[in-house]
């Protein structure tokens, strides 16, 4: 018997190889953040549509009962630069005056990062004469509030 070491064969290397396993990985991490990404945004949004829901539905019953001053507070603030508290209850006060509400759609989005929300809802005015309304809701200073012209 030889005593002759034995050694590996040489194998050649692979540049092109290590290079498509490392943009796959690289890759993988992307799709990974984005879609963990999206998955954050989707949540956010899912979690504030019950806040829209639940301010529209409190603005509307205030109305509806006659507290304009309440349903004030609950508007954002370029709606109370348009509308003075004694404005608002006049308009709140004059026939057809909103006597129910039912809400039919809630949608939240979101624009430049900040959510919006979207509130159809079928009024009913005294007289049983109803209309379907949008209310937009935003978030402002950590809460919901309802924006533009409700009715």
């Amino acid at each position: 018997m030889s005593s002759a070491s034995w050694s590996r064969p040489h194998r050649p290397h692979r540049p092109v190889r290590v290079g498509l396993v490392v943009a796959g990985a690289a890759l993988g991490m992307c799709c990974v953040g984005v879609a963990g990404l999206g998955a954050w945004n989707v949540q956010a949004v899912r979690q504030a549509d019950a806040p829209v829901r639940q301010t529209a539905e409190a603005f509307l019953t205030e109305v509806a009962a006659g507290d304009a001053d309440r349903a004030y507070r609950r508007l954002c603030a370029p709606a109370r630069t348009r509308w003075s508290p004694v404005g608002f209850a006049a308009w709140v006060r004059t026939p057809p005056v909103v006597t129910g509400h039912q809400v039919t759609d809630v949608s939240v989005s979101t624009r430049d990062g900040q959510p919006t929300g979207t509130v159809t809802v079928r009024l009913i005015r005294d007289g049983g004469r109803t209309e379907q309304r949008d209310l937009r809701v935003v978030r402002e200073d950590d809460d919901w509030r309802v924006c533009g012209d409700p009715f």
